[in-house]
């Protein structure tokens, strides 16, 4: 705890005093432009990665960028991503998975998960994900489970497209979904090309999208 809380010390000390403005600003309301689903993973910090300051995302972290089908059951992450879209009014959703994520390779190799039931039955949400790269030829482990943490980014893109509030939103044209593969080692990210149904490098085609808002439809 010592480090961590030299690390408060110093922002008190150093980076807050950089910013007044900005946290004056956001202390009474916050107008985030995008909601961003990422691995709780310590090593992928979505702030760091997209360069943003506070306010600038509204962000949900779990095991493995989940995002369960909406139903009648409550949940955090149904419940952000509702606030998020009705309240917040997002244009933009990311949902970001990333390299050696030990949730998608705890699937991928059918890792007994008997002596953590909590996180067995959160990772149901990724069986549609599991199932289609089952059914498909790898070239190895390691190639099974990348494919894995690209096709749960997949499957949790058309979850959350059962959310009445991102269901609207995409109706009425106000928010793009964006699916993202971010790689430790050598910081790249991947996108998801929904035209192609391919990734693709985000430096090189800065515009992908994986589902963009929908016309409305003329009655």
């Amino acid at each position: 705890m010592k480090d961590i809380i030299d690390g408060f010390l110093k922002f008190q000390k150093d980076a807050y005093p950089e910013r007044v403005k900005l946290f004056k600003d956001l202390a009474s309301q916050q107008s985030p432009r995008a909601l961003f689903i990422s691995c709780s993973d310590s090593r992928l910090v979505p702030e760091l990665v997209t360069q943003r300051e506070p306010g600038d995302l509204f962000v949900i972290r779990n095991a493995g960028n989940i995002v369960p089908s909406y139903g009648p059951e409550p949940g955090g992450v149904s419940a952000s991503v509702e606030y998020a879209v009705a309240a917040l009014q997002v244009s933009d959703i990311v949902i970001c998975g990333h390299s050696d994520c030990g949730a998608m390779t705890a699937i991928a190799t059918c890792k007994c998960l008997d002596h953590m039931p909590a996180v067995a039955g959160w990772l149901r949400y990724a069986d549609s994900a599991r199932v289609v790269n089952e059914a498909r030829d790898h070239f190895g482990p390691q190639a099974k489970v990348e494919a894995m943490v690209r096709e749960n980014v997949i499957a949790q893109l058309a979850n959350i497209q059962t959310h009445p509030s991102v269901r609207l939103a995409l109706e009425e044209g106000r928010v793009t979904l964006h699916g993202w593969i971010y790689d430790i080692e050598s910081g790249l990210i991947e996108a998801f090309d929904g035209s192609t149904g391919t990734f693709v490098s985000l430096a090189h085609n800065p515009e992908v999208h994986a589902v963009c808002h929908q016309p409305k439809r003329v009655a």
